[in-house]
Protein backbone atom coordinates (compact mmCIF):
# COMPACT_ATOMS: atom_id res chain seq x y z
CA UNK A 1 0.00 0.00 0.00
CA UNK A 2 3.02 2.20 0.86
CA UNK A 3 5.01 1.50 -2.48
CA UNK A 4 1.15 1.96 -4.55
CA UNK A 5 1.10 5.67 -2.49
CA UNK A 6 4.82 6.33 -2.96
CA UNK A 7 3.64 5.57 -7.24
CA UNK A 8 0.69 7.75 -7.28
CA UNK A 9 2.92 11.10 -5.68
CA UNK A 10 5.95 10.31 -8.03
CA UNK A 11 3.33 10.51 -10.90
CA UNK A 12 1.49 13.73 -9.73
CA UNK A 13 4.71 15.09 -9.14
CA UNK A 14 5.82 14.29 -12.55
CA UNK A 15 2.43 15.66 -14.15
CA UNK A 16 1.62 18.48 -12.26
CA UNK A 17 5.58 19.86 -11.80
CA UNK A 18 7.13 20.54 -15.19
CA UNK A 19 9.68 23.03 -13.78
CA UNK A 20 11.84 19.89 -13.09
CA UNK A 21 12.67 20.03 -17.03
CA UNK A 22 14.10 23.93 -16.36
CA UNK A 23 17.19 23.12 -17.65
CA UNK A 24 15.59 22.49 -21.01
CA UNK A 25 15.59 25.52 -23.78
CA UNK A 26 12.57 27.31 -23.96
CA UNK A 27 9.55 25.37 -25.13
CA UNK A 28 8.64 27.41 -28.17
CA UNK A 29 4.79 28.84 -27.77
CA UNK A 30 2.89 27.81 -30.51
CA UNK A 31 -0.28 29.78 -29.51
CA UNK A 32 0.76 33.69 -28.46
CA UNK A 33 -1.99 36.20 -28.04
CA UNK A 34 -2.57 39.65 -27.04
CA UNK A 35 -5.24 41.52 -25.65
CA UNK A 36 -6.27 44.78 -26.70
CA UNK A 37 -8.54 46.69 -24.50
CA UNK A 38 -10.83 49.75 -25.78
CA UNK A 39 -8.76 51.77 -23.57
CA UNK A 40 -5.72 51.73 -25.94
CA UNK A 41 -3.80 54.71 -26.61
CA UNK A 42 -3.46 53.48 -29.86
CA UNK A 43 -7.22 53.42 -31.10
CA UNK A 44 -7.05 50.14 -32.68
CA UNK A 45 -11.27 50.10 -33.37
CA UNK A 46 -11.02 54.05 -34.27
CA UNK A 47 -8.89 53.73 -38.32
CA UNK A 48 -8.01 51.29 -40.87
CA UNK A 49 -4.41 52.57 -40.46
CA UNK A 50 -4.86 51.67 -36.40
CA UNK A 51 -5.97 48.20 -37.20
CA UNK A 52 -3.37 47.87 -39.73
CA UNK A 53 -0.39 48.83 -37.21
CA UNK A 54 -1.93 46.21 -34.67
CA UNK A 55 -2.40 43.18 -37.61
CA UNK A 56 2.03 44.24 -38.43
CA UNK A 57 2.89 44.35 -34.63
CA UNK A 58 1.32 41.18 -34.33
CA UNK A 59 2.80 39.67 -37.54
CA UNK A 60 6.52 41.11 -36.43
CA UNK A 61 6.38 39.49 -32.96
CA UNK A 62 5.23 36.48 -33.65
CA UNK A 63 1.94 36.90 -31.88
CA UNK A 64 -1.04 34.80 -33.74
CA UNK A 65 -4.16 35.51 -31.58
CA UNK A 66 -6.35 38.93 -30.73
CA UNK A 67 -8.37 39.21 -27.97
CA UNK A 68 -10.19 42.23 -28.77
CA UNK A 69 -12.39 44.11 -26.59
CA UNK A 70 -15.81 45.03 -28.05
CA UNK A 71 -18.07 44.92 -24.67
CA UNK A 72 -16.42 46.85 -21.60
CA UNK A 73 -18.47 48.36 -18.74
CA UNK A 74 -22.14 47.78 -20.19
CA UNK A 75 -21.05 49.64 -23.52
CA UNK A 76 -20.37 48.26 -27.26
CA UNK A 77 -18.04 48.81 -29.50
CA UNK A 78 -19.73 47.06 -32.18
CA UNK A 79 -22.71 47.37 -34.23
CA UNK A 80 -25.45 46.03 -31.34
CA UNK A 81 -29.13 46.15 -31.31
CA UNK A 82 -29.19 45.49 -27.49
CA UNK A 83 -26.92 47.73 -25.50
CA UNK A 84 -25.39 51.37 -25.55
CA UNK A 85 -23.70 51.64 -29.14
CA UNK A 86 -22.54 55.21 -28.13
CA UNK A 87 -19.13 54.44 -28.62
CA UNK A 88 -19.84 52.73 -32.15
CA UNK A 89 -21.20 55.44 -33.32
CA UNK A 90 -17.78 56.96 -32.51
CA UNK A 91 -15.89 54.20 -34.25
CA UNK A 92 -17.82 55.00 -37.47
CA UNK A 93 -17.81 58.44 -37.84
CA UNK A 94 -13.62 58.24 -36.89
CA UNK A 95 -12.65 55.29 -39.27
CA UNK A 96 -15.90 55.32 -41.81
CA UNK A 97 -16.15 51.94 -41.42
CA UNK A 98 -16.83 48.81 -39.11
CA UNK A 99 -13.20 48.25 -37.59
CA UNK A 100 -13.89 44.79 -36.46
CA UNK A 101 -15.20 43.63 -39.84
CA UNK A 102 -11.95 45.26 -41.32
CA UNK A 103 -10.25 43.50 -38.75
CA UNK A 104 -11.35 40.11 -39.13
CA UNK A 105 -10.73 40.42 -42.76
CA UNK A 106 -7.04 41.83 -42.83
CA UNK A 107 -6.39 39.25 -39.93
CA UNK A 108 -7.68 36.05 -41.92
CA UNK A 109 -5.19 36.51 -44.38
CA UNK A 110 -2.48 36.63 -42.06
CA UNK A 111 -3.20 33.72 -40.27
CA UNK A 112 -4.12 35.73 -37.23
CA UNK A 113 -7.11 34.41 -34.86
CA UNK A 114 -9.12 37.17 -33.86
CA UNK A 115 -11.40 36.50 -30.65
CA UNK A 116 -14.32 38.69 -28.86
CA UNK A 117 -13.59 39.84 -25.23
CA UNK A 118 -16.18 40.49 -23.34
CA UNK A 119 -16.67 41.41 -19.96
CA UNK A 120 -19.30 40.01 -18.35
CA UNK A 121 -20.18 40.44 -14.60
CA UNK A 122 -18.29 43.84 -14.06
CA UNK A 123 -19.83 47.11 -15.78
CA UNK A 124 -17.32 49.21 -14.72
CA UNK A 125 -18.20 52.88 -13.41
CA UNK A 126 -21.57 53.09 -15.45
CA UNK A 127 -24.16 53.25 -13.41
CA UNK A 128 -26.56 54.27 -16.53
CA UNK A 129 -25.73 51.25 -18.35
CA UNK A 130 -28.31 49.90 -20.37
CA UNK A 131 -29.25 46.44 -17.84
CA UNK A 132 -29.34 48.78 -15.25
CA UNK A 133 -31.66 51.49 -17.39
CA UNK A 134 -33.69 48.49 -18.43
CA UNK A 135 -33.92 46.10 -15.45
CA UNK A 136 -33.13 48.46 -12.10
CA UNK A 137 -30.46 48.43 -9.49
CA UNK A 138 -31.39 45.55 -8.26
CA UNK A 139 -29.08 43.42 -10.45
CA UNK A 140 -26.26 44.37 -9.23
CA UNK A 141 -24.62 42.11 -6.48
CA UNK A 142 -24.73 43.51 -3.12
CA UNK A 143 -22.49 42.46 0.19
CA UNK A 144 -23.31 41.17 3.04
CA UNK A 145 -24.55 44.85 4.26
CA UNK A 146 -26.49 45.36 0.97
CA UNK A 147 -23.89 47.50 -0.63
CA UNK A 148 -23.55 47.46 -3.89
CA UNK A 149 -19.36 46.92 -4.62
CA UNK A 150 -17.37 50.01 -5.94
CA UNK A 151 -15.59 53.07 -3.40
CA UNK A 152 -18.51 54.78 -3.66
CA UNK A 153 -20.12 52.97 -1.30
CA UNK A 154 -18.16 52.78 1.56
CA UNK A 155 -18.50 53.22 5.19
CA UNK A 156 -15.86 53.26 8.56
CA UNK A 157 -15.62 49.69 8.43
CA UNK A 158 -14.02 50.31 4.26
CA UNK A 159 -10.75 51.64 5.88
CA UNK A 160 -10.27 47.97 6.97
CA UNK A 161 -10.36 46.32 3.87
CA UNK A 162 -10.18 47.40 -0.35
CA UNK A 163 -12.92 46.63 -2.70
CA UNK A 164 -12.83 46.86 -6.59
CA UNK A 165 -13.87 50.45 -7.64
CA UNK A 166 -16.49 48.88 -10.06
CA UNK A 167 -19.94 47.95 -9.99
CA UNK A 168 -20.83 43.88 -10.69
CA UNK A 169 -23.70 42.37 -12.11
CA UNK A 170 -25.38 39.48 -10.00
CA UNK A 171 -25.16 36.14 -11.71
CA UNK A 172 -27.55 34.58 -9.87
CA UNK A 173 -30.44 36.86 -11.27
CA UNK A 174 -31.12 35.43 -14.22
CA UNK A 175 -32.44 38.72 -16.36
CA UNK A 176 -28.48 38.87 -15.76
CA UNK A 177 -28.20 35.70 -17.82
CA UNK A 178 -30.43 36.30 -20.23
CA UNK A 179 -28.80 39.71 -21.29
CA UNK A 180 -25.44 38.48 -21.28
CA UNK A 181 -26.00 35.20 -23.12
CA UNK A 182 -28.06 37.74 -25.80
CA UNK A 183 -25.16 39.88 -25.85
CA UNK A 184 -22.86 37.06 -26.93
CA UNK A 185 -25.04 35.78 -28.73
CA UNK A 186 -25.59 38.80 -30.75
CA UNK A 187 -21.29 39.30 -31.25
CA UNK A 188 -21.43 36.05 -32.44
CA UNK A 189 -23.72 36.05 -35.03
CA UNK A 190 -23.02 39.92 -36.75
CA UNK A 191 -19.43 38.87 -36.56
CA UNK A 192 -19.43 35.14 -37.76
CA UNK A 193 -15.16 35.26 -38.75
CA UNK A 194 -14.59 35.55 -34.93
CA UNK A 195 -12.37 32.49 -33.67
CA UNK A 196 -14.38 32.62 -30.50
CA UNK A 197 -15.30 34.43 -27.76
CA UNK A 198 -13.08 35.61 -24.60
CA UNK A 199 -15.27 36.51 -21.14
CA UNK A 200 -13.51 38.39 -18.85
CA UNK A 201 -14.94 39.14 -14.97
CA UNK A 202 -17.01 35.75 -14.61
CA UNK A 203 -16.73 36.19 -11.06
CA UNK A 204 -17.74 37.60 -7.86
CA UNK A 205 -15.96 40.97 -6.57
CA UNK A 206 -12.61 40.91 -5.37
CA UNK A 207 -11.88 42.28 -2.12
CA UNK A 208 -8.14 43.08 -0.33
CA UNK A 209 -7.56 40.81 2.09
CA UNK A 210 -10.44 38.25 1.00
CA UNK A 211 -12.46 35.84 3.10
CA UNK A 212 -12.58 32.37 2.16
CA UNK A 213 -16.14 31.70 2.16
CA UNK A 214 -19.24 33.22 4.28
CA UNK A 215 -18.19 30.99 6.69
CA UNK A 216 -15.82 34.58 7.85
CA UNK A 217 -18.32 36.85 6.68
CA UNK A 218 -17.74 38.60 9.92
CA UNK A 219 -14.22 39.55 9.07
CA UNK A 220 -14.66 40.75 5.60
CA UNK A 221 -16.99 41.25 2.65
CA UNK A 222 -18.84 38.64 0.93
CA UNK A 223 -20.81 39.12 -2.26
CA UNK A 224 -23.84 37.89 -3.96
CA UNK A 225 -26.90 39.29 -1.81
CA UNK A 226 -28.61 40.35 -4.76
CA UNK A 227 -32.18 40.28 -3.90
CA UNK A 228 -33.15 37.76 -6.40
CA UNK A 229 -30.01 35.15 -6.17
CA UNK A 230 -31.08 35.45 -2.20
CA UNK A 231 -34.40 34.65 -2.76
CA UNK A 232 -33.79 31.61 -5.16
CA UNK A 233 -31.63 30.47 -2.73
CA UNK A 234 -34.06 30.72 0.12
CA UNK A 235 -37.20 29.35 -2.17
CA UNK A 236 -34.02 26.01 -2.70
CA UNK A 237 -33.13 25.33 1.03
CA UNK A 238 -35.43 27.24 2.76
CA UNK A 239 -32.19 29.55 4.31
CA UNK A 240 -31.73 33.15 4.55
CA UNK A 241 -28.39 33.65 4.10
CA UNK A 242 -28.27 36.82 6.05
CA UNK A 243 -29.45 34.93 9.27
CA UNK A 244 -30.09 31.63 9.02
CA UNK A 245 -26.57 29.95 8.22
CA UNK A 246 -24.95 28.64 11.43
CA UNK A 247 -23.95 24.88 10.12
CA UNK A 248 -20.82 24.03 8.38
CA UNK A 249 -23.50 22.44 5.89
CA UNK A 250 -25.88 25.29 5.63
CA UNK A 251 -22.52 27.60 5.23
CA UNK A 252 -21.34 25.40 2.01
CA UNK A 253 -24.73 25.43 1.03
CA UNK A 254 -24.45 29.07 0.52
CA UNK A 255 -21.08 29.35 -1.09
CA UNK A 256 -21.79 26.14 -3.25
CA UNK A 257 -24.89 28.32 -4.92
CA UNK A 258 -23.15 31.13 -5.44
CA UNK A 259 -20.47 29.30 -7.04
CA UNK A 260 -23.01 27.43 -9.41
CA UNK A 261 -24.59 30.51 -10.01
CA UNK A 262 -20.98 32.18 -11.86
CA UNK A 263 -20.52 28.32 -13.93
CA UNK A 264 -24.04 28.23 -14.62
CA UNK A 265 -23.65 31.93 -16.48
CA UNK A 266 -20.53 30.32 -18.50
CA UNK A 267 -22.72 27.51 -18.80
CA UNK A 268 -25.27 29.00 -20.39
CA UNK A 269 -23.19 31.12 -23.07
CA UNK A 270 -20.97 28.62 -24.09
CA UNK A 271 -23.70 26.21 -24.92
CA UNK A 272 -25.30 29.29 -26.79
CA UNK A 273 -21.86 29.73 -28.41
CA UNK A 274 -21.48 25.80 -29.57
CA UNK A 275 -25.34 25.54 -30.86
CA UNK A 276 -24.75 28.35 -32.70
CA UNK A 277 -21.52 28.24 -34.00
CA UNK A 278 -19.65 25.14 -33.28
CA UNK A 279 -16.12 25.41 -34.64
CA UNK A 280 -16.03 28.56 -31.98
CA UNK A 281 -13.91 28.59 -29.11
CA UNK A 282 -15.11 29.53 -25.73
CA UNK A 283 -11.91 31.01 -23.42
CA UNK A 284 -12.55 33.09 -19.88
CA UNK A 285 -9.71 35.39 -18.67
CA UNK A 286 -9.32 33.70 -14.92
CA UNK A 287 -7.83 34.44 -11.60
CA UNK A 288 -4.56 32.94 -11.11
CA UNK A 289 -5.31 31.48 -7.97
CA UNK A 290 -7.29 28.51 -8.19
CA UNK A 291 -8.33 28.06 -4.51
CA UNK A 292 -8.68 31.74 -4.15
CA UNK A 293 -10.77 32.05 -7.38
CA UNK A 294 -13.19 29.04 -5.81
CA UNK A 295 -13.53 29.78 -2.21
CA UNK A 296 -13.27 33.85 -2.49
CA UNK A 297 -14.88 34.72 -5.99
CA UNK A 298 -16.73 31.49 -6.30
CA UNK A 299 -15.02 31.20 -9.57
CA UNK A 300 -14.60 27.52 -10.49
CA UNK A 301 -12.27 27.64 -13.30
CA UNK A 302 -10.82 24.03 -13.15
CA UNK A 303 -14.17 22.65 -13.06
CA UNK A 304 -14.82 24.64 -15.95
CA UNK A 305 -12.22 22.89 -17.89
CA UNK A 306 -13.32 19.40 -16.35
CA UNK A 307 -16.90 19.55 -17.76
CA UNK A 308 -15.42 21.45 -20.64
CA UNK A 309 -17.63 24.28 -20.14
CA UNK A 310 -15.03 26.43 -21.68
CA UNK A 311 -11.99 25.24 -24.51
CA UNK A 312 -9.88 27.24 -22.22
CA UNK A 313 -8.74 29.19 -19.36
CA UNK A 314 -6.21 32.01 -19.83
CA UNK A 315 -4.46 32.68 -16.26
CA UNK A 316 -4.25 36.58 -15.41
CA UNK A 317 -0.23 35.76 -14.04
CA UNK A 318 0.49 39.23 -13.56
CA UNK A 319 3.72 40.09 -11.41
CA UNK A 320 7.31 41.01 -11.34
CA UNK A 321 8.04 37.98 -9.00
CA UNK A 322 9.63 35.39 -11.38
CA UNK A 323 9.35 32.59 -8.80
CA UNK A 324 6.13 33.28 -7.95
CA UNK A 325 4.58 33.42 -11.73
CA UNK A 326 6.49 29.84 -12.21
CA UNK A 327 4.80 28.33 -8.93
CA UNK A 328 1.47 29.41 -10.27
CA UNK A 329 1.65 28.36 -13.82
CA UNK A 330 3.06 24.69 -12.31
CA UNK A 331 -0.11 24.22 -9.78
CA UNK A 332 -2.58 25.60 -12.70
CA UNK A 333 -1.38 23.78 -15.46
CA UNK A 334 -2.33 20.68 -13.23
CA UNK A 335 -6.00 21.42 -13.78
CA UNK A 336 -5.68 20.95 -17.75
CA UNK A 337 -7.95 17.67 -17.69
CA UNK A 338 -10.12 18.26 -20.48
CA UNK A 339 -9.07 21.71 -21.82
CA UNK A 340 -6.08 24.01 -21.54
CA UNK A 341 -4.54 26.83 -19.41
CA UNK A 342 -2.39 29.85 -21.23
CA UNK A 343 -0.56 32.03 -19.03
CA UNK A 344 -0.86 35.29 -19.55
CA UNK A 345 2.07 37.96 -18.94
CA UNK A 346 1.95 41.69 -17.65
CA UNK A 347 3.75 43.31 -20.20
CA UNK A 348 3.11 46.59 -18.58
CA UNK A 349 4.83 45.74 -15.49
CA UNK A 350 7.60 45.35 -18.05
CA UNK A 351 7.67 47.87 -20.38
CA UNK A 352 10.46 49.78 -19.05
CA UNK A 353 12.86 46.46 -17.81
CA UNK A 354 13.59 44.61 -20.83
CA UNK A 355 15.39 41.86 -19.17
CA UNK A 356 12.27 41.48 -17.04
CA UNK A 357 10.13 40.10 -19.68
CA UNK A 358 12.90 37.82 -20.75
CA UNK A 359 13.27 36.18 -18.12
CA UNK A 360 9.30 35.62 -17.04
CA UNK A 361 8.98 34.97 -20.05
CA UNK A 362 11.66 32.06 -20.77
CA UNK A 363 10.59 30.96 -16.68
CA UNK A 364 6.99 30.65 -17.69
CA UNK A 365 7.58 29.16 -21.53
CA UNK A 366 9.88 26.07 -20.20
CA UNK A 367 6.80 24.90 -18.05
CA UNK A 368 5.13 24.20 -21.64
CA UNK A 369 1.73 26.22 -21.53
CA UNK A 370 -0.44 25.81 -23.90
CA UNK A 371 -0.05 29.36 -24.84
CA UNK A 372 1.12 32.71 -23.48
CA UNK A 373 -0.99 36.06 -24.12
CA UNK A 374 0.47 39.24 -22.90
CA UNK A 375 -1.65 42.30 -21.79
CA UNK A 376 -1.66 44.49 -23.58
CA UNK A 377 -1.03 45.95 -26.73
CA UNK A 378 -0.05 49.38 -25.87
CA UNK A 379 2.91 47.69 -23.90
CA UNK A 380 4.21 45.97 -26.73
CA UNK A 381 7.82 48.08 -27.49
CA UNK A 382 10.20 47.59 -30.32
CA UNK A 383 12.48 45.43 -27.71
CA UNK A 384 9.98 43.14 -27.52
CA UNK A 385 9.01 42.78 -30.75
CA UNK A 386 12.86 41.88 -31.56
CA UNK A 387 12.71 39.41 -28.54
CA UNK A 388 9.46 37.59 -29.73
CA UNK A 389 10.77 37.64 -32.96
CA UNK A 390 13.50 35.44 -31.84
CA UNK A 391 11.82 33.04 -29.06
Amino acid sequence: MKLKSALILLLASLICAPSIYAQQPPYRIQNRGVWVSVFSAKRVLYSKPAADELLKTCKDAGINQIYLQVYQSGKAFYNSRISDQAKYREILASSGIDTVDYLLQEAKKQGIKVFAWVNLLSIGQNNSADIIRKLGPSVLTRDQYMRPCGRNNQNESDKYYLREDQIFLEPGDQRVVKYLASIVEEIITRYPSLSGVHLDYARYPMTVPFTPGSRFANYGLNYGYGKENVNRFKEWTGLDPFKGLNKDKHFSLWDDWRRQQVTNLIRTISRRVKEKSPEMLVSSAVVPSAERAYSSMFQDWPGWLEDQTVDYVVLMNYTLDNQLAKEIVVSSLCHRRQGKVFAGMGLFLMKDDPAALREQYKAISQLSPDGIVFFAYDDITPDVITYLREH
